[in-house]
């Protein structure tokens, strides 16, 4: 089928926006490969997803091709690859460094399957609900088996290849805005239709994952070098996937084989184990001088990598009772390589339990893990595969989705979500230094230590990055180490009018577009950060308006025509014209910062797709 502003890559002044359709169904198409010569460039390409309320949505990544103005096909992606976007929503994980021919490219293919889908929702309780393979429709209501979606680079956007310098291309898949679940029924209902975020040019950069064997350790350049295996790809020694050379610092954390390091001894850790170790890095892709390098700031290797002799676990401590912990949303790797997505798992802890911390070289023990706490944990499953003995536990950094519940030096939120999921489900019981000072919700403690909040009032959504406080100790009830004022992150509106519609704009100027929804079909939402805002709810009619130069990337699609026009004046005119001469209205996308209170959103993207 073909969807909503299909087969578009839209040049922007921030992260570029596709909202991409496909086929359903199976099939494929001849392709030429270009082979690698001297006249070759080094590209990078990221996968990653927005926060969304799916705690598994896998997809088999089929295949992923370039195309170049000449019309020549370059296959970037060598294996079939399996993808859970919900576990990326805050990172972006290498997918494959290829050695690709020099010149621009004009379009990017990437084919998803979903006959093979492991996708689970939460329903408002919080129960998790999977939805079936034949539940997964394409806006005009058919299953889907595979999507492919054509991406067209256009103009100044396009990727350049150079030989020598390297390029970069992260595809980031907002779930939430992407799909409509429909829990009415006895089974999910799942209606797709893809919006991905790519960004050529690091504009909204995230922390990138990088993992496969060690090749080599530079001591003396502070660097090493790993052969890429992505998600889920077995650890071994073929090199299909292209390798990156990771450079380190001082400042960068290790843990190799269940013991902590920082700066040079981490490294000389590291040069210590043996060739093709499974490693993993978390870092930064910087840009300097016109090339791309990768900062690690955590290194992981050997029994600390998942994939190894144990099983881990990796989830949300829903609740603690003396040494077992409920652990919800669970992700079980087993030691066999197969991956396991649970509802609920306990975990066993004994004095014998190794406690370590992300970001940290202290001494840690089972005592500090609360409530909340996002952990993974290596042990040993029982046969039930109910129950795990841990033998090496780690607190992983841990997100709340809150509102500001105060307005003094303290801080006190409302905690709605933590890392996604609603806390209802969690029981605080044992979380305080005594009951009467068990973790509120609704008056949930954050030490915020030396960050700034004078400038967050009271109702301001934020998201809270750190840890909980450690068990029976609160309040505070948990330690932040960043915020995010959610009013400060990017929208992304989008709009569906299914056969089309002729009043689907109020009015049209140059000052903006205001937006009528009464035709509005599935598709009527705004997303910011995992938030959700259903537009036909907020009681105005939404209006896009231009930044004060009037510049940006405004497209019309009609038919096989495709319009751009930098100039929101020229745009509107153009809109208008087209409307009145009888064009309707299928579908609107549009990106930039949105004002709850006067529901307008201020925009360098946007996009009418017209019939």
């Amino acid at each position: 089928m073909k969807g909503l502003l299909d087969n578009w890559l839209l040049p922007g002044l921030v992260s570029l926006l596709l909202l991409l359709a496909g086929c359903g169904g199976g099939g494929s198409s001849d392709t030429t490969s270009e082979t690698s010569t001297d006249e070759s460039g080094r590209l990078v390409i990221g996968v990653t997803d927005a926060p969304g309320d799916f705690s598994s949505y896998t997809v088999d990544v089929v295949s992923m091709t370039l195309t170049k103005q000449s019309g020549a096909i370059v296959d970037t992606l060598p294996l079939n690859t399996r993808i859970d976007f919900a576990q990326y929503t805050d990172m972006t994980e290498f997918i494959t460094a290829a050695t690709v021919p020099a010149g621009r490219y004009v379009k990017a293919e990437m084919v998803v399957d979903y006959s093979n889908a492991e996708i689970w929702v939460e329903d408002e309780s919080g129960e998790l609900l999977e939805v079936p393979a034949a539940n997964i429709l394409n806006e005009a209501g058919e299953t889907l088996s595979q999507l492919e979606l054509s991406v067209h680079i256009e103009g100044r956007q396009s990727l350049l290849i150079a030989p020598g310098i390297p390029a970069h291309l992260t595809l980031d898949f907002d779930l939430n805005t992407s799909n409509q679940v429909d829990l009415s029924g006895a089974e999910p209902l799942l209606t797709v239709q893809p919006i991905l975020l790519a960004d050529v040019e690091l504009d909204r950069p995230k922390p990138h994952r990088l993992r496969g064997p060690l090749l080599d350790v530079d001591s003396e350049n502070s660097e090493f070098e790993i052969s890429i295996r992505p998600f889920r790809h077995r650890f071994n020694r073929q090199n299909r996937f292209g390798e990156l050379t990771v450079q380190v610092s001082d400042e960068t954390y290790y843990e190799i084989d269940g013991e902590t390091y920082q700066g040079e001894s981490g490294l000389a850790a590291l040069d210590d184990v043996p060739t093709f170790t499974a490693t993993l890095a978390v870092g930064e892709l910087q840009r300097n001088n016109n090339r791309f390098t990768y900062q690690a700031t955590e290194v992981y290797a050997g029994s600390s990598v998942p994939g190894g002799e144990l099983d881990v676990v990796r989830g949300n401590v829903i609740a603690r009772d003396g040494e077992q912990l409920t652990v919800r949303g669970a992700t079980l790797m087993r030691s066999d390589g197969s991956v396991v997505f649970r509802d609920t798992i306990d975990v066993q802890l004994d004095g014998e339990t190794v406690v370590k911390k992300q970001l940290s070289t202290e001494e840690h023990d089972s005592g500090e893990i609360s409530v909340g706490q996002r952990v993974l944990v290596f042990g040993n499953l029982d046969g039930a595969e109910s129950s795990l003995s841990a033998d090496h536990l780690r607190m992983l950094v841990t997100v709340l989705s809150t509102t500001r519940a105060n307005d003094e030096s303290a801080l006190v939120v409302d905690l709605q979500k933590i890392d996604g999921r609603p806390v209802s489900l969690f029981d605080f019981s044992g979380t305080g230094s005594s009951a009467a000072t068990d973790a509120d919700p609704q008056n949930y403690e954050v030490d915020h230590g030396a960050l700034d909040i004078s400038q967050i009032g009271a109702g301001v959504p934020l998201r809270v990055i750190g840890f909980v406080t450690p068990f029976a100790t609160a309040p505070a009830d948990f330690t932040a180490q960043s915020l995010v004022d959610l009013t400060e992150v990017a929208a992304v509106l989008t709009l569906g009018y299914g056969s089309g519609s002729a009043n689907a704009f109020s009015a049209i100027s140059a000052e903006g577009l205001t937006l009528d929804l009464t035709d509005a079909e599935l598709f009527h939402h705004l997303g910011r950060a995992g938030i959700v805002i259903d537009l036909t709810e907020l009681g105005v009619e939404p209006v896009i308006v231009p930044h004060a130069d009037g510049e940006g990337s405004f497209w019309i699609e009609e038919g096989e025509s495709l319009q751009l026009h930098t100039s929101f004046t020229n745009f509107a005119e153009d809109l208008q014209a087209r409307i009145e001469a009888g064009s309707l209205v299928k579908g609107v996308l549009a990106s930039g910062d949105y004002v709850d209170q006067s529901g307008v959103l201020t925009s360098r993207m946007v996009v009418v797709k017209l019939l």
